[in-house]
């Protein structure tokens, strides 16, 4: 007697197992290498297109196949209902083998084959994740979302840090104009020291993380991923000795200048409450500033230390390498 598996023969080489999207479109994602393991989700249908284009780690920029980038969970998915459509296939095959021969005769004996029901294997189900902060790459396009800021675009790989000091400083901006708005001349200065620590806080970061990602490029990959960008002369120091670069001779001499000042005034802001002090004075030449009255800061000064810093971030990234992909 021969016996066909009908059914199993019906799913072919392959079981094709869908992974659905969230409610807003986005796709689970995450990093195949072991020490990353990052968790993000993109959203198909941005970005770039082209058949075999690679998909690159957010967060620690490791680069290979998409088919790499399942998540775990949606492994597990598709594992189990691939196994249950196997499995339910194979017992359909097997239902057909049943028979039934009663028993003839006073002491003939039966046989009886039949397939008892049994439970079906589980199907693992799963939901994506919450992220942080959504992302729409300024370079391709693609709608991407991670845990934390800075990251590279999954798609073409671009780091977002450009971006998301330009943002910062958009709101900087915002700042100063709501300054100008309100009556209040407390609430006014308020808003304007706030405007210029952010302005020196989205260099800060900027600097940092662009340096992070270009750690393994440097002299001292341990010194070069926790540059500080607070104290620009220190910097500028750190910058020449890591990466061999002048961030000083990269910019206009009077660049450097409102940027030094500017700095140095956020630091009097932050840690002696608006007050010049002879230190101030001893590092720049502001002729506006009197030793024990509140450092002067005005609009027209914010905007052009945010102008400044953007300069100072596009040399930066000018002068440094790119990153190394993994």
């Amino acid at each position: 007697m021969s016996f066909r598996f009908r059914h199993l023969d019906s799913l072919g080489s392959r079981v094709e197992v869908p992974i659905q999207k969230d409610e807003r479109g986005h796709l689970g994602r995450e990093c195949p290498a072991e020490d990353c393991e990052g968790y993000f989700t993109v959203r198909p249908g941005t970005g770039l297109t082209g058949n075999n284009l690679p998909c690159h780690c957010p967060y620690c920029g490791h680069k290979g196949s998409h088919d790499h980038f399942w998540t775990k969970d949606q492994i597990a998915h598709a594992r189990s209902v691939a196994t249950r459509q196997i499995t339910d296939a194979f017992r359909r095959d097997l239902k057909q083998l049943e028979f039934n021969r009663p028993a003839r005769g006073p002491f003939g004996i039966g046989v009886r084959m039949e397939l008892k029901a049994g439970r079906p294997v589980p199907i693992r189900h799963y939901r994506e994740k919450g992220l942080e902060t959504d992302v729409v790459c300024h370079a391709c396009t693609l709608e991407y979302a991670i845990y934390g800021v800075f990251a590279f675009c999954p798609d073409c790989g671009t780091h977002n840090s450009r971006q998301i000091l330009e943002k910062n400083l958009d709101l900087v901006a915002k700042q100063v104009t709501l300054s100008g708005q309100v009556e209040d001349r407390d609430l006014c200065r308020h808003l304007l020291e706030d405007a210029l620590e952010n302005c020196v806080s989205a260099f800060d970061g900027f600097g940092r993380e662009t340096c992070r990602i270009r750690a393994a490029l440097s002299a001292d990959a341990n010194r070069a991923a926790n540059l500080s960008f607070q104290n620009l002369p220190k910097a500028a120091a750190q910058l020449q000795a890591l990466f061999r670069i002048d961030l000083v001779g990269a910019v206009a001499v009077s660049v450097w200048e409102v940027a030094h000042r500017a700095f140095l005034k956020r630091h009097v802001i932050a840690h002696r409450a608006g007050v010049v002090d002879e230190a101030y004075l001893a590092q720049t030449p502001d002729p506006t500033a009197v030793v024990g009255r509140r450092v002067p800061l005005t609009p027209t000064e914010v905007r052009e230390v945010a102008d400044v810093v953007r300069a100072l971030g596009q040399a930066l990234v000018a002068l440094l390498p790119p990153p190394l992909a993994r």
